[in-house]
């Protein structure tokens, strides 16, 4: 595995996921981490999120409920290790891009060269462009991040074929300290009806606060790397909160069939935890 090459990853959703143009995309995510500011809590930021991954005028605002609690951060995380499920291109194991950034309207971020070596002796972790080309788990995150903290490089980790157990490997691997934050991309039920899915999905929350490690793909679509948190955050003490639950009936009118989105953050001990 390298980064040595000048490739950078271009956006693949930008102007379908969200929008294309750099103004118009600052603002809709300000607007969003403007409405969600009521959920920041002081100083006290997570050590690891959980967010969804769907077009923006879905999922937006579930996500930006979450991140308008990294708002403290700016400044201090200065790497983010983001997980997100394969939906195009399978992988056996996690995979890195094989680029040295990623670029969105924004800007471009760098990817954490230091990380990419560090990872290296796992025998899960690859090098796949085409399992990221496309892939929008990870890329609707990055926007995100960008606005809510200040300079950070990246780890991104599309997360195929793997055991929950290998994922919480690489999470340890990358842990640090105040300076890393874990983001994993996961949307919740697919294409049930509006009530269905808020059943399905509360029942899916609290496995996911319990820390549960036995969540189906049926739950979440980011159900190896939920569970690979969950072994980490198990293993480290860690205590998870539901900050937002909705689905895209609440969001996007349609209730026949919906997509359900979840938002959680997982804090160490009070003390660690600013």
């Amino acid at each position: 595995m390298s980064t040595s090459i000048r490739a950078v990853r271009k956006p693949a959703v930008a102007g379908t996921f969200y929008p294309r143009e750099r103004r118009e995309l600052a603002h809709m995510l300000e607007d969003m981490l403007g409405a969600a500011a009521h959920a920041s809590s002081g100083d006290r930021t997570p050590k690891a999120i959980i967010a969804p991954h769907a077009g923006y005028v879905y999922s937006g605002p579930i996500a930006a409920s979450v991140y308008a609690l990294l708002t403290p951060a700016a400044g201090r995380v200065t790497r983010v290790v983001l997980l997100g499920p394969c939906h195009r291109v399978p992988v056996r194991g996690l995979a890195l891009p094989g680029v040295r950034a990623f670029a969105t309207p924004l800007g471009a971020v760098e990817i954490d060269s230091a990380a990419v070596e560090a990872l290296a002796r796992l025998p899960q972790v690859v090098d796949s462009a085409p399992a990221h080309a496309f892939e929008h788990s990870l890329e609707v995150h990055v926007p995100f991040l960008q606005t809510v903290l200040r300079k950070f490089t990246i780890v991104p980790l599309a997360v195929g074929d793997a055991e929950p157990r290998e994922v919480a490997e690489v999470l340890e691997a990358l842990w640090g300290g105040p300076e890393t934050l874990i983001v994993v991309s996961s949307d919740l039920s697919h294409y049930l009806p509006y009530e269905d899915a808020q059943a399905v999905d509360r029942a899916t929350a609290q496995a996911i606060i319990d820390l549960a490690t036995a969540i189906s793909h049926e739950q979440a679509c980011g159900a190896t790397p939920v569970a690979g948190l969950s072994h980490a955050a198990r293993r480290r003490g860690l205590r998870a909160e539901l900050v937002d639950l909705r689905n895209s009936g609440d969001t996007a009118g349609d209730k026949q069939r919906v997509v359900g989105y979840g938002a959680f953050a997982f804090y160490e001990d009070a003390r660690d935890a600013r």
